[in-house]
Formats: structure tokens, C-alpha cells, sequence
């Protein structure tokens, strides 16, 4: 959470909502952002899946501990999940990746063209040609 929140006006720039949802009650919400100096720095809303519902819906709930995997479910303005990623719980996510990846979502919905591997804003995209495949 804290990662996100260091560069969160970024994802605020590109008209992107974040939203911190974990298993965790919201006393534990409000304990960890008190407490915590980095989690003080958290700017967007936690959400507490008490019930687990929202983690069962985007099936990311480890049923065996009854917590939710370490994901990012990323969705559009219409409602669709256009990206789904599930670190396991010793690793971190790549928030860089995470703004990329809706960066480049964003560019495709702009622009037609899709973004090749390691695209990043500012590079062109490729044209959507059945022509090009295998030849790029």
C-alpha cells in the first residue's frame, strides 16, 4: 500500500481510482494507518472484505488463511477486468508495472494501436494488422 501511495498522484493524473482492499477490519485499517509511518502516507481509500466477498468475486482469496492473495485487479471505465496480477505474498508489487500497464491501456483506447513488450509512454504503438503477424 505504502508503494502506491508514494507515487499515487500519478495514478491521479491518468484519471485512475485506487482503492486498498484487504480482509483486514477497518480497526485494523485505522490502527495500521495511525501507527504505521508508511502506511500514514496512504491517500485513497481502504476498504475492509470482512465478509470476503470482494476477494472471493475476483477469486483472489486464499481460502486456507482466510486473507486475500497479494493482487491488483485492474478494470476499465466499463467495468472490465483488463488485467489481473497475483504476486505471492514474499513479493512486493512492481506499482511501476501497475501504472504502466493502465498507461498503456489507456493509450490503446486512444489511439487503436497496441503496445509492444516494454512499451512505455511516449513510444508509438504498433497497428492492429493481421498483415504484421510474425513480421515485427
Amino acid at each position: 500500500m505504502a508503494a502506491v501511495a508514494a507515487i499515487y498522484d500519478q495514478f491521479k493524473e491518468i484519471n485512475t481510482e485506487v482503492l486498498g482492499i484487504s480482509t483486514d477490519s477497518v480497526y485494523s485499517h485505522k490502527v495500521f494507518t495511525e501507527e504505521s509511518s508508511l502506511a500514514s502516507k496512504v491517500n485513497y481509500p481502504l476498504v475492509s472484505d470482512r465478509t470476503q466477498n470482494i476477494s472471493k468475486a475476483y477469486r483472489v482469496l486464499n481460502e486456507r488463511t482466510g486473507a486475500a492473495f497479494r493482487a491488483t485487479i485492474i478494470i476499465d471505465p466499463e467495468g472490465t477486468i483488463v488485467s489481473r496480477l497475483v504476486n505471492p505474498l514474499e513479493v512486493g508489487r512492481n506499482v511501476y508495472e501497475i501504472l504502466r500497464i493502465i498507461q498503456a491501456t489507456q493509450y490503446h483506447r486512444k489511439t487503436g494501436e497496441v503496445v509492444p513488450a516494454n512499451w512505455l509512454p511516449g513510444q508509438q504503438g504498433i497497428e492492429r494488422n493481421p498483415d504484421y503477424i510474425g513480421r515485427l
